[in-house]
């Protein structure tokens, strides 16, 4: 079942929020540890079993290649040109020439990282039928939040936790290959017009995810990425 999913992966944005390495190298390339995030995703596909892998670039797209060139683990991993400055959508539509074949495929952000059960995810997404499915994951709230009463008083305090009642997009989707007829132009971001398509048919589901979920926005993960390496808590990898 899964040796016959592609996965693509969308990292050719810019690291604007990770400073000057953001600037000198792409994102996809910032290092967790001692590799770049993008290592990490690929051994986690191919952990479990995933052996069409493509690279969907752009910002500085040939140094990502020659990155990719010289690990022989990743030799079956194809890195595809998908243009500077287009959209997350359109970078998956430059991709259907190599996708046609396929009657689904697994799409995912090159910035986060995840121990999300994948042949649970596609068996979700057989079930419901649909065209689409996306990782739902609960966010994590960097303040403090307040519980108030309806006469102002303060009921209770929470520090920074998981927000219980919030669900946002986590990446990790199925899509059939009709994905190509919802995506209109290499300018549309994924999570905008095209998912907003298939949710007013009906047609997008939400694969809940309790575990693990992290992303690489900007340097407090990247140094929160780091600690769970260095306490040896690469959840992702298990």
């Amino acid at each position: 079942m899964i040796k016959n999913i592609p996965v693509v992966i969308l990292c050719g944005g810019y690291g604007s929020r990770l400073g000057i390495e953001g600037k000198k190298i792409p994102k996809a390339l910032i290092k967790i540890g001692k590799e770049p995030i993008i290592s990490h995703l690929i051994k986690f596909f191919q952990k479990k079993s995933f052996s069409n892998i493509y690279l969907a670039t752009g910002y500085k797209h040939q140094i990502i290649k020659n990155y990719l060139k010289k690990k022989k683990s990743f030799s079956n991993v194809k890195v595809i040109n998908t243009g500077l400055k287009t959209m997350t959508g359109g970078r998956v539509l430059k991709l259907k020439k190599y996708l046609r074949n396929y009657n689904r495929i697994l799409v995912t952000y090159g910035d986060g990282l995840a121990n999300v059960n994948l042949n649970k995810l596609i068996k979700f997404h057989k079930k419901k039928r649909g065209l689409a499915t996306v990782t739902a994951v609960k966010p994590f709230s960097n303040f403090g939040e307040l519980f108030l009463s309806k006469n102002d008083r303060v009921k209770r305090m929470s520090e920074k936790e998981h927000l219980d009642n919030r669900w946002i997009n986590g990446g990790f989707f199925i899509f059939e290959k009709s994905i190509f007829n919802f995506i209109k132009k290499k300018q549309e971001a994924l999570e905008k017009q095209p998912l907003e398509r298939l949710s007013k048919k009906g047609n997008l589901f939400a694969y809940k995810h309790f575990g693990f979920w992290k992303c690489l926005d900007n340097n407090k993960d990247k140094i929160e990425f780091n600690q769970l390496i260095k306490e040896k808590k690469s959840i992702w990898l298990r």
